[in-house]
């Protein structure tokens, strides 16, 4: 079956009121960016409430189909045959035709649901849904209507410019259009949490740039690549992301001279929350986005997470924090971020972790630690 189009269906978007055309617009532009990686030629435009990605070329049906997958903003992307108006009869010659490549055992339930959006049209919806119906009874006499619960829904719209069939609604990946909703720096590992967090981020329409925090020796350059190549798969559905890569072996290198064991990695992970907002800050990004992960492990505890929140004064977002880990590492692997993630390249955080960290670290004990050490020379040096 040969599609002309796809009417690309959103959701959240349509509740926007007097600023919808902006997260349209965002939505549009989007699009065409995911377009440019497929071959062959598109044009996408907003058409009288609606989205259309049309076909001025031959294409590959599933890279355009891919391609959609990684917008978001998209809920469903329905691959459209458009239809020239040469009369009712000619119409459901075209229907029937329709049914017959797409739907070939012929033996399916169905309903037909018509829209006119050119309300000269001869036949109104109802009339169009009734006479369609029995045209497709008639060739195909397997076929059963079903108004409730059909195996198949088939839209005929009736547009201006020509007649939309459709019968096809694939998943997209939701959320709103990247850019909609600011910039966040995301903190990023090479770990499965963070990678996740940066996606849900971006779902909500929040642009992202990274923070990688590289300390050799003690972490190698295939470590350093995997973060990269994490932050690549990201950007299929984020669009580009700006990675910082920031050398932390001489911050890591003091704490552990100078402070507890127990605290290193509350006082590590508070360092990385400084340099993190002072990037931010200088990039534009309004927020923090970390991978955490409530109680997961011992940096992850409620009091932990305050006493390394303590030290920003921009917000932090969780998008994990209540998910459970099966639940992050299905999201990764069906993001694509999985088999990177588990690559067994070890980053900085688990490099210095402590045999027996705090839990419940107090503030005022992790401050007077921090106290040994030259805190603003050190952000500023890495």
């Amino acid at each position: 079956m040969k599609y002309h189009a796809f009417l690309i269906k959103y959701a959240e978007i349509g509740i926007k009121g007097k600023n919808r055309y902006l997260f349209e617009d965002a939505l549009v532009k989007h699009i065409r960016l995911a377009m440019e990686r497929v071959e062959g030629e598109f044009e996408v435009k907003k058409e009288s409430g609606r989205i259309y990605v049309q076909a001025l070329s031959d294409y590959d049906y599933d890279e355009a189909v891919d391609a959609l997958k990684h917008v978001f903003g998209i809920v469903w992307i329905c691959p459209v045959v458009q239809l020239k108006d040469e009369g009712y009869d000619k119409l459901a010659e075209q229907v029937v035709e329709y049914m017959g490549n797409v739907y070939p055992q012929g033996d399916y339930t169905f309903k037909v649901h018509s829209r006119r959006a050119r309300k000269n049209y001869p036949k109104d919806s109802q009339q169009l849904n009734a006479d369609l119906g029995e045209a497709i009874l008639n060739a195909y006499e397997n076929a059963r209507v079903d108004v409730h619960n059909p195996q198949v829904l088939l839209s005929v719209e009736v547009r201006d410019t020509c007649i939309n069939v459709y019968s096809v609604s694939i998943p997209g990946a939701g959320g709103m259009p990247v850019g909609t909703a600011g910039k966040a720096m995301l903190l990023l590992s090479g770990g499965i949490d963070s990678p996740v967090a940066g996606y849900m981020i971006a779902k909500r329409g929040v642009t992202i740039e990274a923070v990688y925090f590289h300390a050799p020796p003690y972490t190698s350059e295939r470590a350093k690549q995997k973060v990269v190549d994490l932050a690549k798969q990201v950007s299929k559905y984020t669009g580009p992301i700006k990675l910082h890569v920031v050398n932390f072996t001489d911050i890591q290198t003091a704490i552990y001279e100078k402070c507890p064991e127990e605290m290193l990695t509350v006082i590590m992970r508070r360092f990385m929350m400084r340099i993190a907002q002072a990037i931010a800050k200088d990039h534009g990004a309004k927020c923090l986005v970390t991978g955490e992960n409530l109680g997961q492990v011992a940096s992850q505890t409620m009091d932990a997470m305050a006493v390394t929140g303590a030290v920003v004064d921009i917000p932090m977002f969780h998008p994990l924090i209540g998910m459970d880990k099966e639940e992050i590492v299905t999201r990764a692997r069906k993001i694509g971020t999985l088999e990177t993630s588990i690559l067994p390249y070890e980053d900085c955080c688990t490099v210095f972790t402590p045999k027996h960290p705090k839990t419940k670290p107090v503030l005022a004990l992790v401050e007077a630690e921090e106290a040994k050490l030259d805190v603003d020379a050190l952000v500023a040096d890495a």
